[in-house]
C-alpha cells in the first residue's frame, strides 16, 4: 500500500470517528433549541454562509494569494464549526448550548454549502488542470462522511445515554490529536512548499481566523446579541472544522496543497483562539465591570 492511500485511508476513518463524536453529544433537542433564537441563528448562519466566504475571497485578491491556496482558503472558509469551538466557548464564558445547536445545523448544511463553495472557488481561482472540480459522485462522498457517523453517534446517544456522556471527553481528545496529526501530516508533506510560500500563505491564514473570530463578536453584538451568545457565535464560526476541510483536499479532491491552509490553521487557531479571549472577551468583561 503506497504511503498516499494509507494517509487517505486513514484519514476517512479518522473523519468517520471525529463526525461519530460528534453525533455523541448532539440530541434532537439541539435542534429544538435552535427554534428558541431565530435571531441567534440567522446571524450566525449569515456570517458562515455569506460573510465569511466573501470575506476570504476579498482577503485572497487583497493580498494576491496564489489561486492553489487561494481554493484551499475558500474550502476551509466554508467548512463548518469545529468541535474544538466548545471547549473555547466554554472557557471565554459562550453560551455552549448554542455552539453545540450552531454545530449541529452547520454541520448538516456544510453538506450543501461546502460544495458549492469549492467549486465556486475552483471555478474562480484554478483551472482543471490544479483542480478537478467536485463532481456529483464526490457530493455523495462528503454527504456519507459527515452525515452517516452523526446520525449513528446520535442513534447511540438516544439508546444509551451514559455510554455518550462517558465517551465525550474521550472522543474530544481523540478529535484534537486526530487534528494535529493530520497537520502535522499535510505540513511534513508538502514541507518544502510550506516553507518557500510561507510569507503568502501564513499571513492570510492568520487574517482570516482573526477575521472570523472578530467578525462573529462584533457583528453578533451589534445586532443585538448578548455577550455569551455573541461569544458562541464568534467561536462557532471563528474555530472551523479544518479536519472535513483536510479530509475534502486529500480524499475527495486529492490535492495536499489545497490542505495546506487547514493544516495551519488548524495548529495557529489555538493561539489565536485563546489570545482572541484573553484580550477581546476578558477584557471587554474587566471595562463593563468597572464603575461609571
Amino acid at each position: 500500500m503506497s504511503g498516499n492511500l494509507l494517509i487517505t485511508q486513514s484519514l476517512v476513518i479518522a473523519l468517520a470517528l471525529v463526525m461519530f463524536g460528534l453525533g455523541l453529544s448532539l440530541c434532537v433537542d439541539d435542534f429544538r433549541r435552535l427554534l428558541k433564537y431565530p435571531k441567534a441563528v440567522l446571524v450566525a448562519l449569515v456570517l458562515q454562509v455569506i460573510v465569511l466566504p466573501l470575506a476570504c475571497y476579498a482577503m485572497i485578491v487583497v493580498l494576491a494569494v496564489p489561486p492553489i491556496y487561494a481554493v484551499g482558503l475558500l474550502l476551509l472558509a466554508a467548512s463548518p464549526g469545529g468541535v474544538s469551538a466548545n471547549l473555547f466557548s466554554h472557557l471565554f464564558g459562550g453560551n455552549v448550548a448554542m455552539n453545540i445547536s450552531l454545530t449541529a445545523i452547520n454541520t448538516l448544511l456544510s453538506i450543501v454549502t461546502l460544495p458549492l463553495i469549492t467549486n465556486w472557488a475552483i471555478a474562480a481561482f484554478a483551472d482543471t488542470a490544479q483542480v478537478v472540480p467536485l463532481q456529483f459522485g464526490k457530493v455523495v462522498e462528503v454527504i456519507v462522511m459527515v452525515l452517516v457517523p452523526v446520525v449513528l453517534g446520535m442513534l447511540v446517544r438516544s439508546r444509551s445515554l451514559r455510554f455518550a456522556e462517558r465517551s465525550e471527553r474521550p472522543m474530544k481528545l481523540f478529535s484534537a490529536v486526530v487534528l494535529a496529526s493530520f497537520a502535522l501530516i499535510a505540513i511534513g508533506k508538502e514541507w518544502q512548499a510550506l516553507t518557500t510560500s510561507f510569507a503568502v500563505i501564513g499571513p492570510a491564514v492568520l487574517i482570516f481566523n482573526l477575521v472570523s473570530l472578530l467578525s462573529g463578536y462584533f457583528l453578533s453584538r451589534a445586532s443585538g446579541l448578548d455577550k455569551p451568545m455573541a461569544t458562541a457565535i464568534s467561536y462557532e464560526i471563528g474555530i472551523h472544522n479544518s479536519t472535513l476541510a483536510i479530509f475534502v483536499a486529500l480524499s475527495v479532491l486529492d490535492n495536499f496543497q489545497l490542505a495546506l491552509p487547514a493544516a495551519l490553521y488548524s495548529v495557529s487557531m489555538y493561539l489565536t483562539a485563546t489570545l482572541f479571549g484573553i484580550f477581546v472577551l476578558k477584557r471587554r468583561a474587566a471595562a463593563a465591570a468597572v464603575p461609571s
